[in-house]
């Protein structure tokens, strides 16, 4: 007996135990909020370093690259580059210098050191750089200007001298001849190379096009425009010369034999500064304006539609062979969940002035624009049928699919304002920088590693950071690593954060194992052994639990109904939120002020309002209490509860009173004096009439206010025929309750 206790007993301990365990982690309960980056727009948002962020949402590695020139001297802008046989050649301003960049080294060969003015070449010799003498040295600068360059039939390099004289020059073994000489023309912004080896340049101030033969010995004047300048050229392979324009933006096409030019396309930008030819045979051009500003997030200017063109190619985008592919768990969305959605809106372009644009011309003459972003366009290039743009202020290069209706940020200099220029050579790209100067060189592989790191993902609340989940394709030798922090300032820089936790390489959910914070911070990177391949991550959830908050009612309102039908009825409206997104539910409380119990009123309700009949309580101040519960999402012992208490409310069924009144005569002139009174609301009106009941005149009090609760009235009826006569009153307060008395009259 005494042994079947014990166990008795023991059972019961474990099962009270288990019970206090039950409720302990209860009263503990948190509610999950998942974060869902899927979008250009949020992906923008955080920090990139050898990534290409997608129109979609997408992020993989960016190309590989290196920087063959960091500093040119006495450069501030990169214009133009042209390869030759593996040379490159580089225009620049403001000193109108031509480089070359071969075999790892650059020579300077334009203008030789015998040619530069002594001025700027005393100033070489004795500034050092951050001198306090270089101001001075710039104001002798040689203002030439290498905007356009090309090579001829023999490979030979055509560079255009802008300036005070504007030529055309030609370098053989880096010697350079002046094949042509304009007199008339300060800019050669252009310069084109037909089948048959002929040279065309777009000029400036005056808006001309010329032409010369292979030798630059015979020029002639093709096109005079009513533009102030040619910005662009391209040839076509119908013989005509394509021309884009700055002031009108408009792209010419330009007979040379009959020196005739119709107008293909009239922009909404002033400036068309590139024309490209692509491999389908399709005129492309970049219309762009120098005053447009860089926007603060990417890909603005373009609406992804629903779904993607379907691929010429079985193998789908990113795929992944022999590689892993990791997958978010479908999740059901709670009520504070921050997912992006990815809306399917009707694409709305913007203003005329606020992007720039990419227009295909086809060779029917028929205009599209692929591709819109508001950033300064300067550079146009093709390569793998991909279209690559060179943009400003954020010096930013984009690459553009147009058959996949795919764009991609592919590099960003973090130092230049500006990608100037952009020339392609077999599979390699060659990008020139302005603000400061540079010569770029991006491979065909991409890069080795890169680091995404998340804008801050904020919990409203100090909260336990789960796992961190991405739906992604990762090759066979790529990777993807994560790291975490958390902190409780909206600062990325605030040295409160805690420090990164270590790289932990994804081949599942990863928990974070940052600390409990509001805000919290992740980093991923990805990594490529041979730089064929790259992971490719399409989206990325995070999720994070905050300990239950109580509910909070916001307002409470108390207004009577004014509609037909309702008199006496009052509409109780609440705002209230939760920040675990719980559901709500509402219960109503009344009370005569100076009364201490509440009259329940109406419970678990879960609308926001209640019609109230205030004609079941007597007359009186009342005040309304609604108390919220998002006991629907807890347990009974985790639930919580918010109450607001309203305004005092009058509710007033109760008509006027006349609390004394006089008569008085005087031959046909009757005067009726009346006190008025109401306990709780405003006198209103008062008409009266005589001997009927539709024809009621309308009084003003002895004050001619009405304003409140006490009114005295004076009226006086004259011209009464002789015999009895009935006078009624009909009395309103301010809510309109109403009513009625009559007085007897005899006029002899």
């Amino acid at each position: 007996m005494r042994e079947k206790l014990h166990r008795n007993c023991k059972f019961t301990l474990a099962v009270v135990t288990l019970v206090c365990l039950v409720i302990s982690s209860a009263s503990l309960a948190v509610s999950s909020k998942i974060t869902r980056h899927a979008s250009s727009s949020d992906m923008l948002k955080g920090k990139t370093e050898n990534i290409v962020v997608g129109a979609r949402g997408t992020i993989q590695l960016g190309s590989a690259w290196e920087a063959l020139v960091e500093k040119f001297e006495d450069v501030w802008s990169v214009n133009s580059i042209v390869v030759s046989g593996g040379t490159v050649y580089v225009g620049t301003s403001p000193n109108g210098g031509i480089y070359k960049y071969s075999l790892g080294k650059l020579k300077k060969i334009y203008p030789p050191p015998s040619e530069e003015k002594p001025a700027v070449k005393q100033a070489k010799e004795t500034n050092e750089p951050g001198d306090a003498n270089t101001v001075e040295a710039e104001e002798h600068l040689s203002n030439e200007h290498i905007f356009a360059m090309a090579t001829d039939m023999s490979g030979r390099l055509l560079a255009g001298i802008s300036g005070d004289k504007c030529r055309l020059c030609r370098f053989k073994a880096d010697k350079c001849q002046v094949i042509f000489e304009l007199n008339e023309e300060k800019y050669i912004f252009a310069i084109a190379i037909d089948a048959g080896g002929n040279i065309y340049l777009g000029t400036g101030p005056q808006g001309k096009v010329y032409r010369l033969d292979p030798l630059g010995k015979k020029s002639r004047l093709i096109y005079d425009s009513l533009d102030k300048n040619i910005l662009s050229l391209a040839i076509g392979q119908d013989g005509f010369v394509y021309a884009g324009s700055d002031s009108r933006g408009l792209v010419y096409k330009i007979n040379p034999r009959t020196k005739t030019a119709a107008v293909l396309y009239d922009s909404d930008q002033p400036e068309i500064t590139a024309l490209l030819f692509t491999k389908d045979g399709d005129l492309h051009a970049a219309a762009t304006s120098a005053k447009i500003v860089q926007a603060q997030t990417k890909f603005a200017a373009q609406l992804p539609s629903a779904g993607r063109p379907e691929a010429k190619s079985p193998k789908p985008p990113g795929a992944a062979e022999g590689g892993l592919k990791l997958k978010i768990a479908n999740i059901k969305k709670g009520a504070g969940d921050k997912t992006v959605k990815r809306p399917v809106p009707t694409r709305k372009p913007p203003k005329p002035g606020q992007a720039s644009y990419i227009y295909k011309i086809t060779k029917d003459g028929f205009v599209t624009d692929i591709f819109s972003e508001a950033a300064v366009f300067f550079c146009l290039a093709e390569q793998d049928k991909k279209l690559l743009i060179g943009t400003g202020n954020s010096a930013q290069l984009f690459t553009v699919d147009p058959a996949s209706e795919q764009q991609a940020i592919i590099y960003e200099d973090k130092q230049a304002s500006q990608i100037t220029a952009a020339a392609v050579w077999r599979d390699i790209v060659y990008l020139g920088t302005a603000n400061p100067p540079k010569l770029i060189k991006l491979g065909s592989g991409f890069a080795s590693e890169g680091t995404y790191t998340s804008d801050l993902i904020d919990a409203g609340q100090p909260a336990k950071w789960g796992k961190l989940q991405i739906e992604a394709d990762i090759p066979k030798g790529c990777s993807v690593q994560v790291a975490s922090r958390s902190g409780n300032v909206k600062d990325v820089n605030d040295p409160t954060f805690s420090p990164w936790t270590e790289l932990v390489k994804m081949t599942q959910p990863v928990q974070l194992r940052c600390p409990l914070g509001r805000f919290c911070q992740y980093k991923l990177v990805l990594q490529s052994e041979d730089g064929l391949q790259s992971p490719l991550i399409r989206e990325i959830a995070v999720a994070g639990s905050v300990p239950n908050l109580a509910p909070k009612v916001e307002s409470v309102a108390v207004s009577r109904i004014a509609a037909a039908g309702k008199k006496g009825m009052f509409k109780i409206s609440c705002k209230a939120k939760d920040d675990n997104g719980d559901k709500l539910i509402y219960k109503i409380d009344f009370r005569k002020i100076g009364r201490t119990n509440w009259i329940e009123l109406k419970d678990e309700l879960e609308a926001v309002s209640f019609e109230w009949d205030g004609r079941t309580v007597e007359d009186g101040r009342y005040e309304v209490r609604v108390t919220t519960s998002d006991e629907r999402s807890n347990t009974t012992t985790t639930k919580l509860t918010g109450s607001r208490i309203s305004e005092p409310v009058v509710v007033d069924n109760t008509a006027p009173v006349i609390e004394r009144h006089s008569i008085d005569k005087d031959a046909k002139t009757i005067t009726l004096k009346l006190h008025i009174s109401d306990e709780f609301s405003a006198i209103d009106r008062l008409q009266y009439t005589v001997d009927s009941n539709a024809k009621w005149i309308a009084t003003m009090p002895n004050d001619l206010v009405y304003d409140t609760t006490d009114e005295d009235f004076t009226i006086v009826i004259e011209e009464l025929e002789t015999g009895e006569h009935i006078i009624a009153v009909r009395i309103s307060d301010s809510v309109g309750n109403t009513m009625y008395k009559t007085f007897e009259v005899n006029v002899s």
